[in-house]
């Protein structure tokens, strides 16, 4: 009888916890994709954040309330996206005295 009460007990416990996982939703997720567009030419991209790892598309950035910075070795571009705006302001140096884009970022409304 013992045994039987011990299993009843441990089966309850298994169900209770699905029961609390299944209705706590799915878990948010760090990473949040935003589409990016260039207003002059149309053409649009995803780049990837991941707020807790400080990372945009695997880059190292600085996360602010207000912005996100980061730089991209692979095409030497310095990033600023403006959180409350959308506009993404990219840095670009060259030895004939670089250039700035100017693009705007479909950002999540906030809560």
């Amino acid at each position: 009888m013992r045994l039987t009460r011990m299993r009843a007990t441990t089966i309850a416990s298994l169900a209770s916890a699905i029961l609390f996982a299944l209705s706590a939703g799915p878990a948010l997720a760090s990473e949040t994709m935003i589409t990016c567009a260039n207003p002059a030419s149309g053409a649009s991209w995803q780049i990837g954040i991941d707020y807790d790892k400080a990372t945009v598309d695997s880059n190292r950035a600085r996360i602010g309330e207000a912005e996100i910075s980061w730089h991209d070795a692979k095409d030497g571009g310095n990033y600023t996206l403006d959180r409350n705006s959308g506009e993404l302001t990219v840095v670009v140096a060259s030895s004939t005295g670089g250039y700035f884009l100017h693009d705007r970022c479909q950002l999540e409304k906030q809560k």
